[in-house]
């Protein structure tokens, strides 16, 4: 099996997807309709978010891979200096709105709130069931400048066998499934939605890019893993990220407080030493534009 990987190598700008919607839906406030309530931050990261090239001129991607598979993004380039962008995956699978109705948070309100205060460019790749079940978060963060929605497909089904015991996606229905959370995105209201895609549990083989390629996106990865997901210890991940970040890093964490119940403490350690070292936040977008 092999796999196409771009790091960075022939970025093309587009004016695409612009009527993706756009949904990021973890962190408004407790419930879901405190997602209403959207802080406009008035520091200098809210006006670069605003002012960047990708605001204006429409997110980067990278150009096909051969004979046309989605191309990847692992990293940005180090030689473009101390950036970083932090990543929140915001997971909810199709199959588990009975757990939802029963009380179980899939969001976080409390993490999201926290990137605000700290002013830090993020974001977050969500899954479409996820924008149905909170839709007024999705739509707060989408309008939000300082964050960006990619999509995580929607229903967080793997597009490979053996994916950490995931239910598979059918190949003909994975592009499918793709464009379904674009629509849910769209539906919850939701803006600033970029044309990235992130692969459930990062599975992915070239029959997976081979049918994504309709749909025009950029797969993206990670070279830093958090550990968060399922963790109890914040210490642990704050440090685990903390010696993984090279210049240009791209770090995977979660927004999900069922599942990811530390990432919050664990960011309150992560921000003030990665800017004490003197690296600066940034979204996907911006560290695939350099």
């Amino acid at each position: 099996m092999t796999t196409y990987v771009r790091i960075l190598a022939t970025v093309t700008v587009t004016v695409t997807v612009a009527v993706l919607g756009a949904a990021l839906a973890g962190c408004a406030d407790g419930n879901d309709s405190a997602g209403k309530a959207v802080t406009s931050g008035s520091s200098a990261a809210r006006a670069a978010a605003t002012s960047s090239p990708a605001a204006v001129k429409g997110p980067p991607t990278l150009a096909p891979g051969p004979g046309g598979l989605t191309p990847v993004f692992k990293r940005g380039n180090p030689a473009a200096g101390k950036t970083v962008a932090l990543t929140f995956d915001a997971d909810m699978t199709a199959d588990q709105g009975t757990r939802a109705a029963r009380g179980e948070r899939f969001d976080n309100p409390s993490l999201i709130a926290l990137l605000r205060r700290l002013e830090v460019p993020s974001t977050v790749f969500m899954t479409g069931r996820w924008a149905e079940e909170y839709p007024t978060q999705a739509k707060a963060i989408g309008e939000d400048p300082l964050f960006e929605i990619a999509n995580h497909s929607y229903s967080h089904h793997a597009f490979t066998a053996d994916c950490y015991g995931l239910p598979r996606v059918g190949e003909t229905k994975m592009n499918d499934d793709v464009q379904r959370a674009f629509t849910a995105f769209h539906e919850a209201g939701a803006r600033n939605v970029v044309p990235y895609f992130r692969f459930p549990g990062g599975c992915y083989d070239d029959a997976a890019l081979r049918a994504l390629a309709p749909s025009k996106v950029t797969a993206v990865q990670w070279d830093v893993v958090s550990g968060d997901a399922f963790a109890t210890d914040a210490e642990a991940v704050a440090q685990q990220v903390l010696e993984g970040v090279k210049p240009g890093s791209l770090v995977v964490m979660h927004c999900t407080r069922s599942a990811a119940p530390v990432t919050e403490d664990a960011v309150q350690q992560i921000v003030p030493e990665l800017r004490k070292q003197g690296y600066r936040f940034v979204k996907v977008s911006e560290l695939m534009s350099h």
